[in-house]
């Protein structure tokens, strides 16, 4: 694309058999876009996997010759993009169709430099389950310091915002530690309260060891400078809200 409005950025290691799947859901948004994907040191053969769209022009492979993690590939992807919006897409997850378009609306109506949608769980196999989680259409700094409600794999990002805050710290949750940097200025994200991303379980990611998770999460509120009784307080209701995030009570909007 020569002239993409969006620039879809997908890190991945190892997960070819999920990738094609991600990259076809990217392919079937009604926006002008072009696809990043960036291999962060694989032992899979991931060029020969995205083969038919590289030689077709729809897809840009980079390749990093040493692991970098998600959050310096992902900024790798950023700085290589030429569109004006960022859209962060894991390998394993995927999007409905429209996904971008009602997104871009919302940010165009609302002013909002980030952009957020609902999701719908997958099983790890990628079978779609009933269970939704919802997300407020006006999404506040303060409000996420309590409950990170901002699914990586649903955020579109004006690239210039991208560039002016870059992931880093992939110890802790490196996307988490970039919204809420991004909202101290800019005090607001916009959501779309549509199930658009497919959201895929896994027991094998950061989040997956929901101790070590747990630690990841108080990580980030130290790296955001926060004192240690206001860390604590933050991460005390932000674990009261993950309970409910994923129990089978009603998700209150």
């Amino acid at each position: 694309m020569r002239d993409p409005l969006v620039s879809v950025v997908i890190p991945v290691h190892n997960g070819v058999r999920h990738l094609i799947p991600a990259v076809e859901s990217v392919l079937l948004q009604r926006v002008p876009l072009e696809i990043i994907v960036v291999d962060d040191a694989s032992d899979e053969d991931v060029a020969g996997a995205l083969a038919e769209y590289i030689d077709s022009g729809r897809l840009i492979l980079l390749r990093n010759e040493k692991n970098l993690g998600p959050a310096r590939s992902r900024n790798r992807g950023v700085k290589k993009a030429k569109g004006r919006f960022i859209a962060y897409l894991d390998s394993d997850d995927s999007w409905e169709p429209d996904k971008l378009r009602k997104q871009l609306r919302e940010m165009k109506r609302t002013g909002c430099v980030l952009c957020s949608t609902g999701r719908r769980l997958m099983t790890p196999e990628g079978r779609k389950t009933r269970r939704t989680i919802g997300v407020r259409q006006r999404i506040s700094y303060r409000g996420l310091l309590t409950h990170n409600s901002i699914n990586c794999s649903s955020v579109v990002m004006r690239r210039d915002v991208a560039l002016e805050f870059p992931m880093a710290h992939d110890e802790y949750h490196e996307d988490y530690l970039t919204w809420l940097r991004v909202l101290r200025k800019y005090r607001y994200a916009c959501a779309v309260n549509e199930p658009l991303l497919n959201y895929r379980l896994s027991n094998k990611g950061k989040s997956g060891n929901k101790l070590h998770s747990a630690r990841m999460t108080y990580g980030v509120y130290r790296c955001m400078g926060f004192s240690l009784p206001k860390s604590i307080l933050c991460f005390i209701s932000y674990s009261v809200n993950g309970l409910l995030k994923y129990s089978d009570l009603p998700l209150k909007l």
